[in-house]
């Protein structure tokens, strides 16, 4: 596979009508050079002596670029109160991982809020995949006053065994639903790995101690992608299967509003439209509610 014409062609994606407004705020933002980052649950921005003026324009270029799924982030006084909570997620999964002078990967990454926390780990190399050019441009906007040299590229979990390199560690957090072949997109991801390389992965799942899926018929809580909903034994077989040689579940939880909600910084609906009004414990559908399983996967040496 040839990447860099498919990173040609994907570079085209900037200049259509919907993005090309992102691109063009951005490239409009001025240069600040007394910032000061915090990388922590908020991804924070200290700008010194920011102009009332510039500080509209900050915010008027991030409201543009809604929904903002990812974050939290906060520009000065300007927070940008994302949908999901990602700390939880984050600080949970952190004590399992150790990055330093790794080359680490991050499949489906959004705008890159776990990439950015990441770096306080000090990997060797950071490189993010998602084929949106929405968060694309939300990781433009950020990345403007932060100024890593995180890759992010506008490929998708398919090209990561083409990759130019392996990785040490590849992050695939609420990706894995949305694929049609599960087990095809773990050797994907297996290939993509050096040897002794791990994953980690979060996916939903069904109770129960069966080898066996939910296959939603239509929609599951409102989602029309989600193929199968794995119990963890089915996951940890589809491992195997994908060629990984241990598999170990980090956490289960279930999806609170604490962790997804809507705010302003959405315009849409959120986990409490997609949870049967009458019975929290279920979707719209009639389906368990979202649960998810936390699982580190290593690839033999």
């Amino acid at each position: 596979m040839q990447l860099e014409i498919l990173r040609e062609e994907r570079k085209k994606w900037l200049t259509w009508k919907n993005i090309k407004p992102y691109q063009e705020a951005i490239a409009a933002l001025p240069k600040f050079d007394d910032i000061t980052c915090i990388l922590g649950d908020k991804v924070e921005i200290q700008i010194s002596n920011l102009s009332d003026t510039n500080r509209q324009q900050i915010e008027e270029t991030a409201r543009l670029m809604k929904p903002w799924r990812k974050g939290p982030f906060q520009i000065n006084t300007l927070c940008i109160d994302s949908e999901w909570q990602s700390q939880i997620k984050y600080n949970l999964l952190e004590r399992h991982f150790d990055l330093k002078d790794k080359i680490v990967g991050d499949i489906g990454c959004n705008n890159g809020y776990y990439l950015f926390r990441m770096l306080t780990h000090q990997p060797k190399k950071l490189i993010g995949f998602d084929p949106s050019a929405i968060y694309y441009s939300q990781f433009q906007f950020m990345n403007h006053f932060i100024k890593t040299d995180i890759v992010y590229e506008l490929l998708g979990v398919e090209h990561v065994e083409f990759y130019e390199h392996k990785f040490d560690v590849l992050f695939c957090l609420g990706v894995l639903y949305h694929r049609s072949d599960p087990v095809a997109m773990l050797k994907s991801l297996f290939k993509g790995l050096h040897k002794g390389g791990e994953l980690i992965l979060d996916t939903f799942m069904i109770d129960g101690e069966d080898e066996i899926c939910l296959t939603p018929r239509d929609r599951y809580s409102k989602i029309p992608n989600i193929y199968f909903v794995p119990t963890v034994n089915a996951l940890k077989n589809w491992c195997y299967r994908a060629g990984f040689e241990y598999v170990e579940v980090l956490e289960t939880m279930v999806t609170e509003s604490n962790e997804q909600r809507k705010t302003e910084w959405i315009d849409t609906q959120s986990l409490e439209d997609y949870l049967d009004p009458e019975d929290k414990t279920k979707t719209v559908e009639g389906y368990p509610a979202p649960k998810r399983v936390y699982i580190k996967a290593i690839k033999g040496k």
